[in-house]
């Protein structure tokens, strides 16, 4: 069977998450149905990685084994798939891989983007897609917390449990290496890139939101890197950012 590699896009408010659930409010719900539509019979789906409740993807990937009696062309996918989906989900891309391609084992990176609007007035176009501190707090501190996640690092304390954690964890089982965490100024707008080998489950939410707690005066940049290096097992951030500004923003092989 012909495997294929799919980009999509969704906001995260519409869906509890990418992963499927028993409720079928999910996003990888939606799109295993309307491949179910497409092709008489359900097909499971398999992506890059899980995205949670409220957050958003520019690029999220998954692949599909197509049935071989289906002949229609690659391309004509996207649009076949798009008019069953909902206009808070489209497909925007597909090619076909190898028969050993898994759009999760095979990223070589990821990248998300969070977004922080610093307005007195959040726009009701942005509600759920930013977050929303209009609280004076120092943006160039932020930056400069931001620096000490470059590197590879154990992140075992900007990593939420989801339960099904090896124990003992292996050495390495927290170690992630992450080449860029910078901050862009768009008007009242921050954009901050977090691109890196892997994040674990609300990494990126637990990075940004105690970065924030440097940039407000609540921690020093040193307490940050203590926090990289003298790690606890039981021990986590208590600084997670919420979900609805943050976006996986592209997924490389």
């Amino acid at each position: 069977m012909p495997r294929l590699l799919f980009s999509c896009a969704y906001d995260g408010i519409a869906y509890r998450g990418w992963q499927s659930q028993t409720c079928g409010k999910a996003a990888q719900d939606r799109v295993e149905a309307a491949f179910a539509q497409i092709l008489g019979t359900t097909q499971r789906i398999h992506a890059s990685g899980r995205t949670d409740a409220g957050v958003h993807a520019r690029a999220q990937r998954f692949h599909i084994d197509i049935p071989e009696d289906n002949r229609m062309p690659h391309r004509a996918w996207i649009p076949a798939l798009n008019s069953k989906l909902p206009a808070s989900l489209r497909i925007t891309g597909v090619m076909e891989v190898a028969a050993g391609f898994h759009a999760r084992y095979d990223a070589q990176s990821k990248s998300y983007d969070y977004v922080i609007e610093t307005a007195e007035v959040c726009s009701p176009f942005d509600s759920g897609r930013v977050w929303h501190q209009p609280r004076s707090f120092d943006v160039d501190l932020l930056a400069q917390a931001l620096q000490c996640y470059v590197g590879k690092h154990d992140f075992r304390m900007f990593a939420a449990k989801r339960g099904n954690e090896p124990s003992p964890a292996p050495e390495d089982f927290y170690m992630r290496e992450i080449w860029e965490a910078s901050l862009r100024r768009e008007g009242s707008l921050l954009h901050l890139r977090f691109r890196g080998n892997g994040f674990m489950y609300r990494m990126v939410r637990l990075l940004v939101g105690t970065a924030h707690q440097v940039a407000v005066g609540r921690m020093s940049c040193q307490q940050l890197g203590e926090m990289l290096s003298e790690y606890s097992e039981t021990e986590k951030s208590q600084y997670c950012a919420p979900a609805q500004g943050l976006y996986l923003h592209e997924v490389e092989y």
